[in-house]
């Protein structure tokens, strides 16, 4: 029963760190990305200017992020409970699939703008910030895998040192 009870905590801790790191982590993004200038007619909404490296750096800031977050949760979680990790793996996807789903939600939401009620209602032409976006939707797998790949090198490590250890024994 012991057992259980601190792979549940374990669970639960990743799941609570994963969400409030993911809240948290969408409100830096939202600041810290930059924003793409698009301007608004009565006929649609189009980029002022071809500008594919700020969609590129709000991509890169996301996934920046996301792989800081990553290996800062998963470390914490390693040292919470390193000998189980499977119960340590659970823990880590589970933070990093609902920490970058929530901080996608944050930086998206923060600074949302309606853009065809803004369409819609413009006489005049205007420039405005595009909204915060995602071009590249597996940016969403960054922390996950950055988690899955720490596992993966810590438990190797500590087989590999096991190994190591059994045959120097053997001699």
């Amino acid at each position: 029963m012991s057992f259980l009870r601190r792979t549940s905590a374990v669970v639960t801790a990743g799941f609570v760190v994963g969400a409030v790191s993911g809240l948290a982590l969408g409100v830096i993004w939202w600041r810290l990305a930059p924003r793409v200038p698009l301007v608004v007619r009565s006929g649609g909404a189009y980029p002022a200017n071809y500008q594919p490296d700020g969609y590129l750096a709000a991509d890169v800031s996301f996934g920046a992020l996301a792989l800081f977050a990553g290996l800062a949760v998963t470390i914490g979680l390693l040292v919470m409970r390193r000998e189980h990790p499977l119960s340590v793996l659970v823990a880590s996807l589970l933070a990093g699939g609902v920490g970058s789903v929530l901080m996608w939600f944050v930086g998206t939401r923060l600074g949302s703008v309606d853009i065809d009620g803004l369409v819609a209602t413009t006489m005049d032409e205007g420039v405005i910030e595009a909204p915060l976006k995602i071009s590249m939707p597996a940016l969403l797998l960054v922390w996950p895998i950055t988690a899955a790949l720490m596992i993966f090198a810590v438990s190797f490590a500590d087989w590999w040192g096991e190994a190591k250890k059994n045959a120097r024994s053997s001699r």
